[in-house]
């Protein structure tokens, strides 16, 4: 492979909701530009985006894939994104890395939650985007329906490039709005060039207007042309349109067929004369705010926005460079680590295929594989110390208890999933002390079951879900004065500890012991014993959770000067502790937090009647940053949103999110906490 300059390479994400053809689209492109020599299929199993084989096994896409492909001698970069809700990080790694955006929407089913979603992902990460309306060959499919609805939705940048060319009152192929050319295309996607049909003729009108006020948009001397009545030139639209697209004054809209490779060519087309390289913004933001400029001759430098924890390669990092060119057994150093890392061998990627190259340039996308010391969100450089903003993760709250599913599973399961880390973000793991659990966590249910299947087919690993242990404690909540007596004699030494304790709720986390001993009825070197007993005790209150809060001061006793030690002194505080259980009232805590729920107005009603059944409680509402949406700031014991996420995801349709911490122990209502303690005593 030659070496491509910078102004050559364009890198396109494509985001979408699910199903809406994002893979068949990427595919459509490969087969188009020469990648391969048969068009892949979903349903086959058989393409080059959707390799892993839980994604064929499945059939829709778990993790972003990267192909190139060269159209007249620019290289672009395709990313297939994820477009179920439990792979975002997926969809946050690729845009991070792309230079633009092609939204893919099904022409049927119009405007989508991921449609809106996607726009949404592709704002925040700063970068330009373009519609793609798929299947619009369909008999239900309406363009004009679908992109009136964009405009409502997207606001008035939201302009059509290319428009559905009808002839005989069927869709035929499309037509070029720029070249006012009507594209008929046979089963191989290829075209011929027709004159436009009458029955297309008031469409293409309506819509060349509506782009043609968009160019002019851009510029004084093409807005003075628009409105005196002159002809806008072939060339003067072109570079109005890419002038347009990087700043985001038009969102150009596509339309076709990918799995009939409709519309394809157009669109690649416009990619390479339109679409922005990794220049245009001019500068690079940095993780502590600042920005850089980006600079083709400058030094070498790379951030690795995603790893893959392969069995066979071993750990792929995927990078791009961000600036200067990289060569290979370049030597650079991780300014998270401060480590050096060789590249040794350096790749583009075709899905699964791997071709060696010595060099990429300024923009370009590639994979390195075992950088041991390198992970997602790194920056190696050659000798400057600086960082590039990291990759912002969403938080997952969904919490399942995992453990090995026979013994030989059992000291592989730690090594593993620690690899499952590092190649996805969104993922979590706790070892908890408290419920003696290993719990993992993930954005849904689909999630952790991709989880569980990698597991299996990576490294062998089988594991079981179950429903992750609350932290319970418990606390008491009356005053009470007790006695603790240690006696016990065997013939020769006995043991003996005598001890009177008056215990209250305390103010501490744990354990706060004072001693108001007068006359030396307790000798002092047995106090440590009386509060090391007390300590140990309070692992387990009277239902079994560690007890909390707790008050003790010890003001009385007496003690056996042969028979008396520090076990006979501990053992007593513990005979005293078990009657404070009998007599001061203990209660059950449960973990509670504060939840902020961002829904879209039209569902607060909704939301604020679920939370009231899972025991929350509203504190108030503010208006979110995105138009038409609301911050629900509310509290809730942490037992009751463990199936939040799938819950809210249900209630707005994906359109929800939510951030959730405790913060603290509130008293678990008497009925509730008997079922707890039955339950728990059940299972001991």
């Amino acid at each position: 492979m030659g070496i491509i300059e910078t102004k050559k390479i364009r890198n396109v994400a494509l985001l979408g909701h699910g199903g809406c053809g994002k893979t068949s689209l990427a595919e459509a492109m490969i087969y188009m530009c020469g990648g391969t020599d048969r068009l892949g299929k979903i349903a086959d199993g058989n393409t080059v985006c959707d390799y892993d084989p839980e994604e064929v096994k499945r059939g829709f896409s778990l993790s972003a894939s990267l192909s190139n492909v060269t159209w007249k001698d620019t290289k672009i970069n395709i990313i297939d994104t994820p477009g179920y809700l439990d792979f975002v990080g997926e969809v946050y790694q690729g845009l991070r890395v792309a230079d633009s955006a092609i939204i893919v929407v099904d022409g049927k089913a119009g405007i989508e939650v991921g449609t809106e979603l996607a726009w949404d992902y592709a704002e925040a990460a700063g970068i330009p985007r373009a519609f793609f309306i798929n299947k619009f060959d369909d008999n239900e499919a309406r363009f004009a329906r679908v992109l009136d609805a964009m405009h409502v939705t997207f606001g008035k940048h939201i302009c059509p490039l290319t428009i559905p060319m009808v002839k005989d009152g069927e869709v035929k192929g499309c037509i070029d709005l720029i070249d006012q050319s009507a594209h008929v295309f046979d089963d191989n996607g290829r075209h011929s060039v027709e004159i436009i049909p009458e029955e297309s003729m008031e469409a293409v009108e309506k819509y060349r207007d509506m782009l043609m006020e968009a160019v002019a948009s851009t510029d004084e001397n093409l807005m003075m042309k628009y409105f005196e009545g002159e002809e806008i030139t072939h060339m003067e639209a072109i570079n109005a349109v890419h002038e347009g697209i990087i700043h985001g004054e038009i969102v150009p809209v596509f339309c076709g067929a990918a799995t009939k490779l409709w519309g394809v060519w157009t669109m690649l087309d416009k990619i390479t004369e339109s679409f922005p390289r990794h220049t245009a913004k001019k500068k690079e933001l940095l993780s502590d705010g600042a920005d850089m400029e980006i600079s083709p001759e400058g030094e070498p430098a790379i951030f690795v926005f995603k790893t893959v924890a392969d069995p066979f390669v071993g750990k792929m990092s995927f990078f791009k460079v961000m600036n200067g060119t990289v060569k290979r057994d370049l030597l650079m150093r991780n300014n998270t680590t401060g480590d050096s890392e060789k590249l040794a061998h350096i790749y583009v990627m075709n899905g699964k295929k791997q071709t060696e190259v010595d060099e990429l340039c300024c923009g370009d996308i590639g994979m390195v594989a075992k950088l041991t010391g390198t992970n997602t969100n790194d920056t190696l450089t050659w000798n400057s110390a600086f960082s590039y903003a990291p990759i912002n993760y969403p938080t997952s709250y969904y919490v399942k208890a995992i453990a090995p599913l026979s013994s030989k599973d059992e000291g592989k399961i730690s090594q593993s999933i620690a690899r499952m880390l590092e190649e996805d973000l969104t993922l979590g793991f706790e070892n908890n002390s408290e419920t003696k659990q290993m719990l993992v966590s993930g954005l849904g249910d689909m999630h952790l079951a991709v989880l569980e299947a990698k597991l299996k087919s990576r490294f062998g690993v089988s594991v079981k879900y179950d429903e992750p242990k609350m932290a319970y404690r418990e606390k008491i909540t009356k005053r009470v004065d007790v006695e603790g007596k240690h006696k016990k004699q065997n013939g020769g030494s006995g043991q003996y500890g005598h001890v009177k304790i008056r215990f209250a709720p305390g103010e501490e986390e744990g354990l706060t012991f004072t001693v108001s001993v007068v006359g030396g009825t307790v000798p002092k070197n047995f106090y440590p014993a009386v509060e090391k007993g007390l300590i140990d005790a309070m692992a387990k209150g009277v239902a079994g959770f560690p007890l909390v809060q707790l008050a003790a001061d010890l003001y009385d006793g007496s003690y056996h000067d042969v028979d008396s030690d520090e076990i006979s002194f501990k053992t007593a505080a513990s005979i005293a502790y078990k009657k404070c259980l009998e007599l001061a009232a203990p209660v059950l805590l449960e973990p509670v937090g504060n939840m902020e729920i961002t829904v879209p107005e039209s569902l607060v009603g909704d939301v604020m009647g679920d939370l009231n059944k899972r025991r929350g409680a509203v504190m108030g509402m503010d208006s979110a940053a995105k138009k038409g949406y609301t911050v629900v700031h509310a509290t809730a014991p942490k037992a009751e949103i463990v199936d939040y996420p799938i819950a809210l995801r249900a209630m707005t349709q994906g359109r929800g999110s939510f951030e959730y911490s405790v913060t603290g122990y509130d008293v678990v209502p008497s009925n509730i906490a008997s079922k707890i303690v039955e339950k728990y005593k059940a299972q001991a």
